[in-house]
């Protein structure tokens, strides 16, 4: 494996200014899954994804070696950047900084907001899962992250071990926090809008865009909801 110390980050564009990034943390979040985009069409598939309207992408890749996630994440970022959309990376706040990504997310078991804002600088978009936790949101937004995650709200089938919560977490979470809140958790064309009605500003989507027949019109029908 490539130690991640000695590979080069690249630069962020310099165009890009946090406030105007700001603006995008809303709408369609999709993250991706190994088990639903074939290799051999990733970065294409991921790119449909972008074209039917998602304004954030996640590189989700939980058993991947580094290396590999490091020039996935590179090909990603020229999707994203052309299409004016964020990317960032799961887990892994080094691999973010290596691939020059927009942010990373993080959750209980990675390293912590303010480790994460410490590596990647003031710039960078970081989002932190929280679960069904209110007091996480609150810790999250005091430690830097720009948005944060709430889920299940649906049973899915990314999410074996999910937490289950109730709609009302969405109203109850943006009376304490002033970030960005996103749902995730069997999020689909069926259901994205109880979510939305119920105070989400975002929704994270994988299998309702990624496993679809269609993932641009999937992704268009559920961008559009924010419209």
């Amino acid at each position: 494996m490539v130690p991640t110390l000695f590979i080069r980050p690249q630069r962020r564009p310099a165009w890009r200014k946090r406030v105007s990034v700001h603006t995008k943390l809303r709408g369609l979040y999709v993250i991706t899954d190994t088990k639903l985009i074939p290799r051999d069409r990733f970065v294409e598939t991921v790119e449909a994804a972008v074209r039917g309207g998602a304004t954030m992408v996640q590189l989700r890749e939980k058993e991947t070696p580094q290396e590999e996630v490091i020039r996935l994440g590179r090909e990603l970022l020229a999707v994203t950047r052309r299409y004016g959309a964020l990317l960032v990376i799961n887990d892994h706040p080094s691999v973010a900084k290596a691939v020059g990504a927009d942010g990373a997310h993080v959750g209980r078991e990675d390293p912590p907001v303010n480790e994460t804002r410490a590596l990647l600088g003031p710039e960078a978009i970081i989002g932190a899962s929280c679960y069904g936790d209110v007091t996480r949101a609150m810790a999250a937004e005091q430690a830097g992250a720009d948005y944060v995650a709430f889920g299940t709200p649906f049973p899915s089938p990314t999410k074996t071990k999910r937490t289950d919560i109730s709609l009302g977490i969405f109203r109850e979470v943006k009376q304490h926090v002033k970030v960005p809140v996103f749902a995730i958790g069997g999020i689909t064309i069926d259901n994205a809008r109880q979510v939305i009605d119920a105070g989400a500003d975002g929704i994270a989507v994988v299998s309702g865009v990624f496993a679809a027949a269609d993932v641009e019109a999937a992704a268009r029908v559920l961008a559009q909801l924010f419209a």
